[in-house]
């Protein structure tokens, strides 16, 4: 079983920057594919970013690429999402999500989630 809990959201400005962590219990962080989903207002859950159990592997929905990056740290059991460039189309509630697998995936398929964060981006 893991819980995760995500942390960083909040109001910020178009073109300002946020960085969302979500920390995990247990002691096995270290080999699940950690991701980052949303779900805009009114609209499904999306998938953003997603990385390998090592850290060395790193996947992103193309609206994010260049402007978002995920990393994590299996020392302190925390995955991170840095969001740069912040457009008001970024508004969600962001939530990580845990996968016990080898490789990425971008499907909502993941096995545990957590609570969610949200982001408000104004314009």
């Amino acid at each position: 079983q893991v819980q995760l809990v995500e942390s960083g959201g909040g109001l910020v400005q178009a073109g300002g920057s946020l960085r969302l962590s979500c920390a995990a219990s247990g002691r096995t962080f270290s080999s699940y594919v950690m991701g980052w989903f949303r779900q805009p207002p009114g609209k499904e859950r999306e998938f953003v970013a997603a990385v390998s159990r090592g850290g060395s592997n790193t996947y992103y929905t193309d609206s994010v690429k260049g402007r978002f990056t995920i990393s994590r740290d299996n020392a302190k059991n925390t995955v991170y999402l840095q969001m740069n460039s912040l457009k008001p189309e970024d508004t969600a509630v962001y939530y990580c999500a845990a996968k016990s697998a080898i490789a990425i995936i971008t499907t909502t398929a993941y096995d545990y989630w957590g609570q969610g964060t949200q982001v408000t981006v104004s314009s």
